[in-house]
């Protein structure tokens, strides 16, 4: 049942969650146009400096596994507030640490920090809506979480010059503190009579229970496989980019914000369907078909023109993904709210931690394609095994 809520406080909660959506992707990505610096600073390897983003990425999965189930037993604001309080504390850590070492384990517990904002705001969404509503709220959240990501290292890329990486940690902390402070007027979603009654030892078990729903489960996978492309992408697009195509640092990052832009055209377009799942069957064939042409034209030569034609469609379809295997995954395990929430985003992370060195391997366009067909195919093959939830077109 919905939760009635006045058209003022409705802004803020899809502000304040779509701003939390974006937090994580901010915190992994925004940092990295300063790695090179930063070797250089901490007198060691570029290896040691990219477990600091490995350490985060372990956080933000870690993170929701703790903060997604702790939070159908005491609340979602207790914990939204402790895990932004773990993340300013962090992070201030991060700025003082005195080696690369430190550093990385501090990262990880910035990461843990920042879970906690994701995996609550798609808690929180499926507490006050469902059908319709929660669809369209989940695209919001799938929008931003789609465009965080190849957004992030542009507007890092903008300020790490003038600031270096300790200034944009700065930054990341006053947004901490900023999102700390909003949270405030947040009302709990979660009443008391809901919450789960049982210990700490059974609400952990609960998990065995959730994924013995085989619907849920597909869903998830169908959304970690969609994010398997979405960071297949993001992690071999300068390459290709800067190295294959010759393109300067500067058109790089406009053409990497333009593309930004598909995916939230996507999640928005996945509202249209009647049947959510029909929107969940065309985004990963999409990515599929693409997937497919991209190989089309590394073999003719197309060039630039097409590649970047397929990216755009690409990551369009991965939008359409993201809105409608998370709102069918949230909806099949409605039960167990929380735990649901924090197995759909650590497995997001987990498949994308998995497909970002895998697209280094060989050729990194035919890598990559590789990579980006078979996440699809599994994608599309669970999509068709999934059930159907109707919504009313938006």
């Amino acid at each position: 049942m919905e939760q009635k809520l006045g058209k003022k406080y409705l802004v803020y909660l899809y502000l304040l969650l779509g701003a939390l959506a974006a937090f994580p992707p901010l915190v992994t990505d925004m940092y990295l146009p300063a790695l090179p610096v930063m070797t250089a600073e901490f007198h060691t390897t570029p290896s040691a400096v990219q477990m600091s983003l490995a350490a985060c990425i372990l956080g933000l999965a870690a993170g929701q596994l703790i903060f997604g189930p702790l939070s159908d037993k005491w609340g979602r604001k207790p914990l939204l507030k402790s895990a932004l309080i773990l993340f300013v504390i962090a992070t201030v850590a991060s700025i003082f640490s005195p080696s690369i070492e430190i550093l990385n384990i501090f990262r990880f517990f910035q990461g843990l920090g920042g879970a906690g904002g994701v995996v609550l705001s798609r808690s929180v969404a499926t507490d006050c809506y469902s059908g319709r509503e929660l669809a369209k709220t989940l695209a919001i959240i799938g929008a931003i979480n789609g465009i965080a990501p190849v957004t992030a290292p542009v507007i890092g890329g903008l300020f790490s010059e003038a600031i270096g990486w300790k200034g944009i940690f700065c930054i990341l902390l006053g947004i901490g503190v900023i999102l700390y402070l909003v949270s405030i007027p947040f009302r709990e979603s979660h009443s008391p009579e809901k919450r789960y009654k049982g210990s700490l030892t059974s609400l952990f078990s609960q998990v065995t229970e959730l994924l013995k729903n085989t619907a849920y489960l597909r869903h998830v996978l169908v959304f970690g496989m969609s994010n398997a492309v979405l960071f297949g992408y993001i992690s071999s697009a300068s390459f290709i980019l800067q190295n294959d195509f010759r393109m300067s640092e500067l058109m790089f990052g406009v053409l990497f914000g333009i593309n930004s832009l598909a995916i939230g055209f996507g999640s928005m377009l996945s509202l249209k369907l009647r049947q959510i799942s029909n929107a969940s069957r065309l985004g990963c064939a999409g990515m599929l078909l693409c997937s497919l042409l991209q190989f089309c034209n590394y073999s003719l030569g197309t060039g630039i023109l097409g590649y970047e034609i397929l990216v755009f469609v690409m990551l369009f379809s991965v939008g359409m993904v993201f809105t409608s295997a998370t709102t069918l995954a949230m909806t099949e395990g409605k039960a167990m709210i929380g735990w649901a929430s924090a197995v759909v985003g650590a497995t997001g992370f987990l498949f994308g931690g998995i497909v970002t060195p895998l697209v280094g391997l060989g050729t990194i366009q035919l890598s990559t394609y590789c990579v980006m067909g078979l996440c699809s195919l599994i994608a599309l093959s669970l999509s068709f095994k999934a059930g159907k939830i109707t919504v009313a077109a938006v």
